[in-house]
């Protein structure tokens, strides 16, 4: 669950622009808030149910997007470049390197 909920922030925080506005307070209410589906459900006076089907129509869709962008993907491929090049330089010192990796980082 955890996994799913951690993909789920990095696939909002890629793909939020693209969302509806309800779909938007939605997912950010339940994966960034951690509010209930119930909270949610009483505070916008519909039922659970409906909240629960927005949220997992949702979730498809930024599966979806990132089927297709990749944007995530790419984003964790970076990442472990990083981490191998950070890897390399702690092996040896290459000033230029160095430079190179924090200005990638910055990127992030």
């Amino acid at each position: 669950m955890i996994e799913k909920t951690i993909r789920m922030n990095y696939l909002y925080d890629f793909y939020h622009a693209l969302l509806t506005e309800k779909q938007n307070q939605y997912m950010s209410m339940y994966y960034l808030d951690d509010w209930s589906l119930g909270e949610i459900a009483e505070y916008f006076d519909v039922s659970r149910q409906a909240v629960y089907d927005n949220i997992r129509r949702t979730e498809l869709m930024l599966e979806e997007y990132e089927k297709k962008l990749g944007l995530l993907e790419k984003y964790e491929g970076r990442r472990n470049q990083i981490a191998q090049l950070k890897k390399l330089l702690s092996e040896r010192s290459v000033p230029d390197l160095d430079v190179i990796i924090k200005e990638l980082e910055a990127l992030e």
